[in-house]
């Protein structure tokens, strides 16, 4: 095997979903994942982590998940991470790494939905 770049994360939706349309008619869709984690420290107290990570969805899963998701939705997310170079403001080049979702279901309904990159939604 050459190399695996996979993400599974479970997460609510922190932030209400942006969508912008693109030359071409190509929709990106951008929001933020927070996935808290509790584990127990070497003293049995109990520690919760939070992290925020940035979900980048492309064409219909961008349309998909910006008319049916919003802040507070819990959702399954699975992607690969993409690092780009982004200057700032003083000029000096930072990376910033995001989540391309390819699949997505939605927990948080009575019944899972399930929505992929290529549009199929059950």
């Amino acid at each position: 095997m050459r190399g695996l770049n996979k993400v599974t994360l479970i997460g609510s939706i922190s932030k209400d979903i942006e969508i912008q349309h693109l030359e071409g008619s190509i929709s990106v869709a951008r929001f933020l994942l927070t996935t808290t984690e509790t584990v127990n420290d070497k003293n049995g107290q109990i520690q919760t982590n939070t992290e925020q990570h940035t979900i980048v969805l492309r064409r219909e899963l961008a349309e998909l998940a910006h008319k049916y998701l919003q802040r507070g939705s819990l959702i399954f997310l699975e992607g690969k991470l993409k690092t780009h170079p982004v200057d700032d403001t003083e000029g000096q080049t930072c990376y910033v790494t995001e989540i391309m979702g390819e699949h997505l279901v939605v927990l948080d309904k009575g019944n899972a939905i399930y929505m992929d990159e290529l549009g199929k939604f059950t």
